[in-house]
């Protein structure tokens, strides 16, 4: 029975982090390339970078999905909205308004995808101990990345060729023969708790839905601001505010508040403890209590900083150097396969070893990647000369080919290890209370950094080139690496410590 389980748990670990990939890549990355062959804007396709909104937001209505119903039924709801979107996205190829009713479609979805993520990640929390959480880690990234190259792999390669039409319906049957697999198969890992109609009738309570639209206020406040006369008249005065979109300041006002939330913490536990049953609080206040939460949030929100700040650049280094037309097999053929090795390797040394021992060679091998890619700038900086903006560059010849390639598969590989240790950790901190709530708060600060990564690699690598940004960029990983060893939750059961109050 306990090996049966056991391969149970990596079929539904599988699925469910495909359907969790599946609809991000259809939406962030299939949506673009389908925009720009309508003929769209490059101006208005930067737009759909509004898509990626809810994925930030999406702890706002976390503990919405702790609170009501179960996991399960959570991730059928929203599966089945996700692939009614697919085929209402096929059946709107035909029509003359076509890319702005699926762009319409799309930003829905969003919001139905990164509650997909909420109750997905959250089954997977109320479905292992810690143990198998370790050590399925690495599966459920691979599947993650396996479901991120279907959609421009497959979804694509129809839409191109054949047409958009079939292209989505493709894709509402993929999705669709999963969702049947979780409908029938995918079995209830938690007690029932409250029903969804309690959710519905009860408004979200008047304290949450004040606080919701007031959300929603400020952020059409900052999305019409940004878009006033005196933000052009400051965008001439200061450049660099030309490359602050729109969603890079809803992360900043995110930020501030949590900082806020965090200075007056007490005053607000005080306020939200009155009402004995304010769920929805009481699952911010008591991430802002987990010990050391101020260390926690440092090295969520800039361990990737380096990361990030070297991954924007890789594409156009690539373009530079002169390997343009190798790029899609050695990121495909090459790099995703290391990925996944990484991944799985990263999940079962943690299992293995524990989270303890292996975070901080791994996080240095993440990291020391970008040391690699400047070593490897500095030898190709004579190619990097010659082929800007060539348009036929020269060839770089088979040694330096290879490299580049091997550069990539290390720094793909480490990149599993690092997010193997990653999501491993984010399980480790979430209170057992409100485990969906708390991972949708720590997934959505981790890719923080990843934000403003294009703004500043951008102005780096145009100014000191690439070597010099390379270089910057480990150095930029280093204060997160520096804070490792006063991180709390390491240990295994560290993570089921308790606030000192109860939820009453």
């Amino acid at each position: 029975m306990k090996k049966n389980k056991f391969y149970n748990d990596y079929i539904w670990t599988f699925t469910t982090y495909f359907t969790e990939g599946f609809p991000y890549s259809i939406i962030r990355t299939v949506a673009s390339v389908f925009f720009r062959d309508m003929k769209v804007s490059l101006e208005a396709i930067g737009l759909t970078s509004l898509f990626g909104l809810p994925w930030i937001l999406k702890f706002l209505w976390g503990p919405q999905v702790d609170e009501y119903s179960t996991k399960r039924k959570w991730l059928l709801a929203m599966q089945s909205l996700l692939m009614v979107m697919m085929v209402a996205a096929a059946l709107a190829v035909p029509l003359d308004n076509n890319v702005q009713v699926i762009a319409v479609l799309f930003f829905i979805g969003s919001i139905i995808a990164a509650t997909n993520d909420i109750a997905i990640d959250g089954y997977y929390m109320e479905a292992l101990d810690n143990e198998g959480q370790a050590k399925f880690v690495g599966w459920r990234v691979m599947a993650f990345r396996v479901a991120w190259l279907t959609g421009p792999l497959v979804i694509v390669t129809i839409g191109t060729n054949i047409n958009w039409l079939a292209a989505f319906f493709t894709a509402s049957i993929i999705f669709g023969l999963f969702f049947l697999y979780h409908l029938f198969f995918l079995k209830e890992v938690e007690p029932q708790k409250r029903k969804i109609k309690d959710l519905l009738l009860s408004g979200l309570r008047i304290k949450t839905f004040l606080f919701l639209l007031g959300t929603i206020f400020l952020i059409i406040a900052v999305r019409y601001f940004s878009q006033s006369s005196f933000y052009t008249q400051l965008e001439n005065q200061v450049p660099i505010l030309k490359k602050i979109s729109f969603s890079h300041w809803v992360a900043i006002l995110l930020l501030l508040g949590l900082i806020l939330v965090g200075i007056f913490r007490n005053k607000i536990k005080a306020f939200i403890m009155r009402d004995p049953n304010s769920y929805y609080g009481k699952a911010f206040v008591y991430f802002m209590e987990r010990e050391k939460i101020g260390t926690i949030l440092f090295f969520i929100i800039f361990l990737r900083a380096g990361e990030w700040t070297m991954t924007v650049m890789v594409a156009p280094f690539m373009v530079d150097v002169g390997v343009k037309v190798h790029y899609g097999w050695i990121s495909g053929l090459v790099g995703l396969p290391a990925s996944i090795i990484g991944a799985m390797l990263g999940g079962w040394m943690i299992s293995r070893f524990t989270l303890k021992r292996v975070i901080w060679p791994f996080i240095l091998a993440q990291n020391f990647t970008n040391v690699i890619y400047m070593i490897l700038a500095i030898h190709l900086f004579s190619f990097i000369k010659v082929n800007t903006g060539a348009e036929v560059p020269i060839s770089i010849g088979v040694f330096n080919l290879a490299f580049v390639a091997s550069v990539h598969a290390f720094d793909q590989f480490a990149s599993g290890l690092g997010t193997a240790v990653l999501m491993t950790y984010l399980m480790r901190i979430c209170h057992k209370e409100f485990k969906a709530a708390h991972y949708a708060i720590g997934s959505g600060l981790m890719n923080f950094s990843g934000l403003f990564a294009g703004v500043i690699s951008g102005f780096i690598a145009g100014w000191l080139g690439y070597a010099w940004l390379f270089g910057i960029s480990f150095a930029a990983s280093i204060p997160a690496m520096a804070i490792i060893p006063f991180l709390p939750y390491l240990s295994e059961h560290s993570s089921e410590s308790q606030p000192n109050q109860t939820l009453g």
